[in-house]
């Protein structure tokens, strides 16, 4: 059936919703759902950070957002749709130039930085936390004493194939916001429980009929690429997981022929003994047998 929703987790959708001047109210109220409530957004800018992608394809799904926060402060919010591959090398990296660039703004400078998060929406679960149920992660950097050490930098990741919740469970803001991620390009009409203001804007942005033929053009083209990279994944985890069970296969196989062959030999060594108990010699036990005379004369 023809989506009547893009995807977000395309790089066209993804910037459809939350890249753009136009829908900016759709990622202050995203983002606000997010962060602590002491970095509430009042008003937030897009910066150009054309540094941050080493390809077209991620400069499409980086970007770098000047936030002013309720109370007057300044912070920046770097939102990236993730990638699998070597994920915490790409994120740790991008996180640097919004960092970096502070430097740039006044000379001379005395090091005092904005506040940033980094923000990352997975399509993915990490390998190693598959039996953790946490689908949102805060990570600062901390001591040895689990203390934080710098709490001016803060990466958020959204492990968004955990996020399970059905309509009926949605409670917060932060809920309706990964329901709406998750399920967006699946559903053909906006659910009782987010039918409030915030998400009906969202619903239509995200729709393909009022793009145009340039948008569809492109959101065709970045569909593909996704379910290209997605079958490309999918193939790499089921060639993996393929290995993975031929080989405990072998190994079961292995375990067999050795539990099969002990208990033969030990079937022969019970024959031995009667064997010696009813008089034979050494030579002719070990010829019935097949076991070498050095083992029949021990037992």
């Amino acid at each position: 059936m023809k989506q009547r929703y893009c995807n977000p987790f395309t790089d066209f959708g993804f910037k459809k919703l939350f890249g753009e001047e136009a829908h900016k109210d759709l990622l202050i109220d995203f983002l606000n759902a997010l962060l602590p409530p002491k970095h509430r957004i009042r008003n937030l800018e897009y910066t150009k950070n054309e540094a941050a992608g080493s390809t077209q394809l991620d400069r499409k799904a980086i970007f770098d957002i000047a936030c002013t926060g309720e109370n007057g402060e300044r912070f920046i919010v770097e939102l990236q749709k993730a990638k699998q591959n070597f994920f915490r090398d790409r994120s740790v990296f991008y996180a640097t130039f919004p960092i970096r660039e502070q430097a740039e703004r006044g000379d001379p400078w005395d090091f005092k930085l904005s506040a940033v998060y980094c923000i990352g929406i997975l399509d993915f679960v990490f390998d190693e936390d598959k039996k953790n149920p946490d689908y949102i992660h805060f990570v600062q950097l901390k001591n040895q004493r689990n203390v934080v050490f710098y709490d001016k930098l803060t990466f958020v990741y959204l492990e968004m194939p955990k996020f399970t919740k059905t309509e009926k469970e949605l409670i917060t803001q932060t809920d309706k916001w990964l329901y709406f991620i998750r399920n967006v390009s699946r559903l053909d009409g906006i659910p009782l429980a987010l039918q409030e203001q915030i998400f009906e804007n969202a619903f239509r942005a995200a729709e393909i009929a009022q793009f145009n033929q340039i948008e569809s053009r492109e959101y065709d083209t970045s569909l593909k690429h996704y379910r290209d990279m997605q079958n490309v994944i999918n193939t790499a985890v089921g060639d993996a997981v393929e290995k993975a069970v031929s080989k405990a296969v072998k190994k079961a196989s292995v375990q067999a022929r050795e539990q099969e062959r002990r208990k033969a030999h030990e079937e022969k060594r019970t024959i031995a003994r009667n064997l010696a108990k009813r008089g034979l010699s050494v030579q002719e036990i070990a010829a019935i047998t097949g076991l070498t005379e050095e083992e029949t004369k021990r037992l």
